[in-house]
């Protein structure tokens, strides 16, 4: 039993022409995953850097498994190392979750030479996305005005002029003195509307005798309508 121990405690060898191949094929996937991040993503918010960290975790996380796939007690030191490890980033996309946890899967496949299988799961994710990518909804933007009611009218009017279509009123309060009025617009319509009328909604909406307020606000969560 102690010379079992032994001999899988003494680290592997991993050839040079392997390491380079692993390599190869972690660049090689890590641009597949990055191109399949920026095709697939909806809204107005895409990080670049968010999509070139993607790729990087999938040539570390198989330069990790490199290293430690043929060494039990590098393992163990990696996994004691590795929990002390916390990271605050927040994930502002559920998605964005997958993609990381698909980096790292393709990382541990290339790092143990699984690479009919992370191709197959590759493609296979791929398709997924392209399949489901226009039943996700863009995030949508809200536009808040705070008014006098003596204002009301021509808000109304303003928003409808500048938007058409592209907004739907969602919630109307008001009391004696003023009037609230929120509307939700599909996330770049807003911009788009902007672009188009040559003048910026906040600055048209501040003109009108009476308006108090005007605030933007995304909206990230999806709400049955």
């Amino acid at each position: 039993m102690r010379e079992f121990i032994i001999e899988n405690l003494t680290p592997g060898v991993l050839s040079f022409s392997d390491a380079v191949f692993n390599n190869l094929a972690a660049v090689v996937m890590a641009f597949f995953i990055m191109f399949t991040y920026r095709i697939t993503y909806v809204g107005t918010a895409f990080s670049k850097r968010f999509n070139v960290s993607i790729g990087a975790t999938v040539i570390v996380t198989t330069t990790i498994m490199a290293i430690i796939s043929n060494d039990i007690a590098l393992s163990l030191g990696m996994v004691g190392a590795l929990s002390i490890i916390r990271f605050r980033t927040a994930v502002k996309d559920v998605r964005d979750a997958v993609y990381i946890f698909w980096a790292i899967a393709c990382g541990i496949g290339c790092g143990v030479g699984q690479y009919i299988m992370v191709a197959i799961g590759s493609l296979t994710l791929f398709l997924f996305f392209l399949v489901t990518r226009r039943t996700i909804k863009a995030n949508r933007q809200l536009l808040v005005i705070l008014t006098e009611p003596k204002g009301q009218a021509e808000v109304e009017a303003i928003v409808e002029e500048h938007f058409g279509r592209a907004m739907h009123r969602i919630s109307k309060s008001q009391d004696a003195s003023q009037c609230e009025i929120v509307y939700s617009v599909r996330e770049g319509k807003l911009v788009q509307a902007d672009e188009d009328g040559g003048r910026d909604i906040t600055q048209r909406l501040m003109h009108i005798n009476g308006v108090i307020r005007v605030s933007i606000v995304e909206q990230q969560d999806d709400i049955a309508r």
